[in-house]
């Protein structure tokens, strides 16, 4: 199931509070972070929860992207897969069966959890923001996608201290996908070779 959920997502890869003025604080935290935040990298840990309660499934890797549309995302536990955005595909690498599925990011980058790392800023044509509250430290945003092809009914983004820390997003299945960032370096020199991809010998390429 973390690999269905790892593919909708990497194609990856981001609140607030308790009262009056201080509701406005999580809102332009998640401004400030994506007006300001180019490129980064980091890692990230992972946690799935089935509709059916059963135990979650745990991942954790490293991540980089560069606005628009490049991103890189690497599952390192409990096996390597690699999801590489190179701004106009989506290529997913499972390297134990050595396979490759391939899409077109086109539009749909618009409203998947991929915009809000690698997308433009203009969150507000794909999503519909609001105040979700505080909890666990952090200051939480809602973000609901506007389109009807989503395939997520809703993602949740924590921030604290204007960086993005958490996201937690809702599938159209009943799974929830939880995501912790750390070693967030905002803005580092990215080496263009990380967003490209080139399928290994041998590969099986499946897709557009």
């Amino acid at each position: 199931m973390i690999r269905k959920s790892a593919f909708l997502l990497a194609p990856l890869f981001s609140l607030v509070l308790v009262a009056g003025e201080a509701r406005a604080d999580g809102l332009a935290q998640l401004k400030q972070f994506m007006e300001g935040t180019r490129s980064a990298r980091g890692s990230f840990s992972q946690q799935v929860l089935s509709k059916s309660g059963r135990k979650p499934q745990q991942a954790s890797g490293s991540f980089a992207f560069a606005r628009p549309g490049k991103f890189r995302w690497t599952y390192e536990k409990p096996y390597a897969q690699l999801l590489v955005g190179d701004g106009s595909k989506l290529w997913a690498y499972d390297q134990e069966l050595n396979q490759v599925t391939t899409k077109k990011l086109g539009q749909a980058l618009g409203n998947t959890p991929a915009a809000i790392l690698a997308g433009d800023n203009a969150l507000d044509r794909n999503f519909t923001l609001k105040d979700a509250g505080a909890a666990d430290g952090l200051e939480w945003v809602e973000a609901v996608p506007k389109g009807d092809d989503s395939s997520f009914e809703r993602i949740r983004l924590g921030l604290a201290g204007g960086q993005l820390k958490a996201m937690v997003l809702y599938d159209n299945f009943g799974q929830t996908t939880s995501l912790q960032f750390g070693q967030l370096e905002r803005n580092p020199a990215l080496d263009a070779s990380l967003f490209r991809f080139a399928p290994p010998a041998g590969a099986d390429v499946v897709g557009e």
